[in-house]
């Protein structure tokens, strides 16, 4: 994987990690790619590697390759608390990131939000299938507005969260998004949001 070059803008100094596995949607990761380092943001693809030094993931849509080579096993509290965003992206990602060996434990994946979820300094960015990953958390997400893929409807109101008919929604440190295919408008909102929070205007478009 090849970083994109970061520019000096209202997110310079901050972190944003998108967690990733195979059939993700293209356009909307390569979007995250080079759309938040356009604003200065570091971009982190998340994974579990499995003890392998990287792994490589092929796109939903055209089978194109990504290579991730940072793991979210292990991660601190106080790593967890460098980024600004985490963000569960759409696609089959988050179903292939909620499997678990011990069914009664939490995947590493679902444990990782959890943990963001206890950290509002952190925004939890979860857009159309991304909410399957919180499907054993629901109390992170009971009683709180989002947005999902059409599919998922009966899911997050089976989890107790208040269905929002919008494109993109806004509930305190949660940003969801309706589909894949409204990536930018969910990336813009997170990019008006953080830059709010360093003080500074978004300029997203």
């Amino acid at each position: 994987m090849s970083d994109a070059v970061l520019a000096p803008g209202p997110l310079t100094g901050q972190r944003i990690a998108v967690l990733m596995e195979s059939d993700y949607y293209e356009p909307e990761i390569f979007y995250y790619q080079h759309r938040f380092a356009e604003e200065g943001a570091q971009v982190d693809f998340l994974t579990r590697l499995w003890g392998q030094e990287s792994i490589t993931f092929s796109g939903h849509e055209y089978r194109a390759p990504f290579v991730v080579e940072r793991s979210f096993e292990g991660l601190s509290d106080a790593d967890l608390r460098g980024y600004g965003a985490v963000i569960v992206p759409s696609g089959m990602v988050a179903d292939r990131l909620r499997y678990t060996e011990d069914v009664d434990r939490l995947s590493p994946a679902t444990e990782l939000l959890r943990r963001a979820f206890e950290q509002q300094g952190v925004l939890k960015g979860v857009i159309c299938h991304g909410m399957w990953l919180a499907a054993s958390i629901p109390d992170k997400v009971r009683g709180r507005k989002v947005v999902c893929h059409n599919n998922l409807i009966g899911d997050i109101r089976n989890m107790g969260a208040n269905y929002v008919d919008e494109d993109v929604v806004v509930d305190g440190d949660l940003v969801t998004g309706r589909t894949g295919a409204h990536h930018h408008l969910f990336a813009r909102r997170i990019v008006e949001l953080l830059s709010a929070r360093g003080g500074t205007s978004g300029g997203a478009r």
